[in-house]
């Protein structure tokens, strides 16, 4: 788990957003107010805003550009706390697709994230220990 976890408010702009995906190489981001996780957002959610049904009108780039992730995040995520077994974390990971886990308290603080590299290092340190 990465303690020292970057995150973003809702009122950040896309155009800000994609800066920060380009600067970090991050896949996603906790969003934060008032020290409380409150979403998440991921470069999917990012690309999502640029699909469209042949039945929309596509709006103009910087319109898109101009939204804030609040209008964007996942709202409902998916998190772990601290004490969550690797093997839950591990099924998550699988199940819903996702590259990173926020780990919150039990009052929604974040308290670090975990990514596929972090699940994969514990497993190669179990599967060593075992050996």
């Amino acid at each position: 788990m990465t303690r020292s976890v970057k995150s973003v408010s809702r009122d950040m702009t896309m155009r800000e957003l994609e800066d920060q995906f380009e600067r970090d190489d991050y896949n996603a981001y906790p969003v934060v107010e008032n020290a409380r996780a409150i979403g998440l957002v991921t470069k999917y959610d990012f690309l999502r805003c640029f699909a469209f049904h042949p039945t929309q009108m596509l709006p103009h780039y910087d319109d898109l550009m101009n939204r804030t992730i609040g209008d964007i995040m996942t709202p409902d995520f998916i998190y772990v706390r601290a004490d969550t077994k690797l093997t839950r974390v591990l099924q998550l990971m699988v199940e819903h697709q996702t590259r990173s886990i926020p780990v919150l308290e039990d009052d929604r603080k974040l308290d670090g994230i975990i990514s596929r590299e972090d699940v994969i290092k514990a497993l190669a340190s179990f599967t060593k220990a075992a050996r």
